[in-house]
């Protein structure tokens, strides 16, 4: 496979010509980032978009793995003296890795087998001579086969079989078969393990459960995993259960590929040797074949949540550039305070304790109410832990006595704000400053702007997912990594105010490089124009092209640098500014003057119709922040806690989580509700992301309230809303957003049960 064919099958995927896809790997290969290509390369890739260049680069590492996979089974299979035109042409149509690996099974090196030592003891010729001719009953063969390692017909008869069956599960164009069948007709199948039912009560609607395996949902497979995992459930895959038949029809295709019929002396005991290859070898190996992919399958449909819901969490309205108190509540520790002012920068901290055991609210609320008026604070961000609604209630009450101006409260997801608190990151940005009010500075940064704070802390610690511990830590992290990529360039930075964590996301940056030019700041004092990077320690002109049209610099010596066009297309720019006879800061956001330019007019050989556009859209609206605008729940009074809630209430809340069969929704009791897909909307939803998003302000109905397993039901249907199915109890639905007991817990080490179960565990662990 050239690199023709790798770009051809990318371009059949993401729906592109192989030109394109040839293009944007030729810009990757020479170290270009997928932001700066999406944004600035448009007439290289004919306009691929960030989303395309995602997956191309995904199967991209794919297909050269797949590749260099092949490379490498030629190469073994060429230096056995074995290769053939016809093995050759097989191995190269192979199109997966699976299917590559059943083709090398009869080549590859392993170790002694029970077929191996049949053949050292002659016994090969026996088991060639049962499949050629059926008429002879092999007792009857045997007899010539016997030695001193071989005494007896039996020994002689079981070498033949271990033989013919090493055969069966060497047969690349049988396993294909089998899988494939598996797969249409397999069922996933989950029991409770006898004795833990009460100890897995979180699992209980998996006790008794099968499924078909090809439509399994991945929250459905993740959770029976999951209680697989902590000896709760065993969890198989079943195929032909019901079918009554002697020989099932896994074995009757086996039958069918050695032509094995039911009259000859031969053909009996074959078909026995079949009836022992399946349930003994094929059956299990194939088994864990579909329970990996079930589990990649889950795996892949947890990550994509995880990360549509990271990007909407990212790209939350920012409440601004304005002074914000930031409270973490406590109980027993107290309520963590610190103020903030418009630029993140922090003016105070302290620690109050209205709460027991002692009690101070009234002090509380006037060293808060003087903070207010000290700072001047028109925000109060509140975090969303314990004691979150006690905390609100307490300043709704301090608030109510204040004149006004009054800061307006709002509730603030705090999932992350312990990692950030004990992170290197915050201890240096706070040496001095204690751990406890650190993540209270945390909380008033991320409402001030989400994308800025967040981006300081691991993206699997935010708490946004779906099962993220239980799926594969490195492709999570490179599909979070991109998101938070392609947030932070999709939004741009502000390049003298940004944290050295908000820079290294920039395209073309790292670590280093953000930390110098934060050092290069520090020392010399604020950028006025882009060019002053390439003054930076290490910054050559490479990186300054990846990352100079992503960073900003409102107010500098160059009008577009406070923009997203790149310094390339400067002139360019000019030149389009000097056709209205303007200068550029009298035309930026002059619309109507830059509505009657032809793009056309401005093309040439270097910049295309897309960078045109691109740029008299920058020039409209320059420096334009493609989040929403600031918008909060109000929680309602005197629901404070799960007890509270009565079916059939109306309640505001704000989406923390949207999973595959539904979102969840904090309405202001310490336990997100879940909102299943189908009450999400008066029609149909296939995709909960086609409704609601993370960070949307919602207004739903309470319909069931189990305080028990502490789950809430709610609907947003205007009809009333039927009653959720059974899909929507399981664990699974409870698999993401905060305040989920079966997410939280650490996960078993413990073996699991059976034979699949065992094969599974070393499976998992080898990976």
């Amino acid at each position: 496979m050239t690199a023709k064919p790798i770009a051809a099958i990318i371009a059949s995927e993401i729906k592109s010509s192989a030109a394109q896809v040839a293009a944007a790997v030729e810009l990757l290969d020479a170290g270009a980032t997928v932001p700066f290509i999406a944004r600035y390369r448009k007439e290289v890739t004919g306009g691929l978009d960030d989303t395309q260049l995602r997956v191309l680069s995904e199967r991209l590492t794919y297909l050269r793995e797949l590749e260099a996979r092949r490379n490498s089974i030629l190469e073994s299979i060429r230096g056995q003296d074995k290769l053939t035109d016809e093995l050759e042409g097989k191995i190269a149509a192979a199109v997966t890795k699976a299917e590559l690996e059943d083709i090398y099974l009869p080549y590859k090196p392993k170790r002694r087998t029970k077929a191996e030592i049949a053949r050292e003891r002659g016994l090969g010729p026996l088991a060639e001579a049962i499949l050629a001719d059926r008429s002879v009953a092999p007792s009857d063969r045997a007899g010539a086969f016997l030695s001193a390692d071989v005494t007896d017909i039996k020994a002689a008869l079981d070498g033949a079989r271990d033989i013919i069956a090493e055969g069966m599960t060497e047969n690349a164009d049988l396993l294909g078969r089998l899988r494939n069948y598996m797969k249409d007709a397999a069922f996933l199948r989950a029991r409770v393990v006898d004795g833990k039912q009460e100890a897995g009560a979180k699992f209980s609607d998996y006790f008794d459960h099968s499924e078909r395996w090809a439509t399994a949902p991945g929250h459905r497979a993740l959770a029976m995993l999951r209680g697989w995992n902590e000896e709760i459930l065993s969890v198989d895959i079943v195929v032909d259960q019901d079918d009554q038949s002697p020989m099932k029809p896994v074995e009757r295709m086996i039958a069918a590929a050695y032509n094995v019929g039911a009259h000859l002396p031969g053909d009996k005991w074959l078909a026995d040797v079949i009836g022992w290859t399946w349930r003994v070898k094929l059956s299990m190996s194939l088994s864990l074949d579909l329970m990996r992919e079930l589990r990649e399958r889950a795996e892949e449909e947890a990550i994509r949540v995880f990360a549509r819901n990271l990007k909407d969490l990212l790209l939350a309205a920012p409440a601004g550039s304005r002074a914000t108190m930031g409270l973490d509540p406590g109980i027993r520790t107290g309520v963590k305070v610190a103020v903030i002012d418009g630029t993140g920068k922090l003016l105070d901290t302290t620690t109050v304790y209205p709460f027991p055991p002692k009690n101070d609210i009234r002090g509380t609320q006037a060293e808060l109410a003087s903070l207010i008026r000290k700072h001047k604070v028109e925000l109060i961000a509140i975090g969303n832990g314990t004691g979150s609604r006690e905390t609100e209630k307490l300043v709704a009450d301090m608030l109510a006595q204040l004149s006004a101006p009054k800061p307006t409260k709002v509730i603030v997801s705090e999932a992350g704000a312990s990692v950030y608190s004990a992170s290197e990151t915050a201890a240096a940005e706070f040496p001095t400053l204690d751990v406890s009010l650190r993540g209270a500075v945390s909380i008033a940064r991320r409402l001030q702007d989400p994308l800025a704070e967040l981006v300081k802390i691991e993206p699997k610690s935010i708490g946004v997912g779906q099962y993220q511990h239980d799926v594969d830590q490195s492709k999570l992290s490179r599909s979070l990594d991109a998101v938070v990529e392609d947030a932070v360039n999709a939004v741009g930075v502000d390049l003298n105010t940004a944290s050295a964590s908000l820079l290294a996301r920039v395209s073309g940056l790292g670590k280093s490089s953000a930390e110098a030019i934060v050092a290069h700041r520090d020392a010399t004092g604020p950028f006025s124009s882009r060019q002053q990077l390439l003054k930076v320690p290490r910054l050559g002109a490479r990186t300054f092209e990846q990352c100079a049209g992503f960073l900003r610099i409102p107010n500098g010596t160059e009008p577009l640098d406070a923009s997203s066009v790149h310094p390339e297309a400067y002139g360019l720019a000019k030149k389009i500014v000097a056709a209205c006879g303007r200068d550029v800061r009298s035309l930026m956001g002059d619309s109507t003057a830059l509505k009657k330019l032809d793009p056309r007019a401005f093309v040439d050989e270097r910049f295309g119709l897309p960078t045109v556009k691109d740029i008299l859209a920058e020039l409209e609206k320059p420096g334009r922040d493609p989040r929403p605008s600031f918008k909060t729940a109000t929680f309602a009074e005197g629901v404070d806690d799960i007890k509270d809630l009565k079916v059939g209430m109306q309640l505001e809340g704000t989406v923390t989580n949207v999973a595959a069969f539904g979102a969840f929704v904090d309405i202001g009791v310490h336990q997100d509700g879940l909102v299943h897909v189908s009450q999400l909307a008066d029609r149909f939803v296939k995709d909960p992301h086609e409704v609601v998003k993370a960070g949307d302000v919602v207004q739903v109905r309470v319909t069931e309230v189990d305080v028990v397993r502490k789950r809430i039901g709610l609907s947003m249907r205007k009809d009333g809303g039927a009653e959720r199915g059974r899909e929507a109890r399981g664990p699974a639905s409870n698999g993401g957003g905060t305040g989920n007991a079966a997410e939280r817990q650490p996960r078993s080490q413990a073996p699991a049960q059976g034979a699949l179960g065992a094969a599974l565990m070393a499976a998992m662990k080898e990976k």
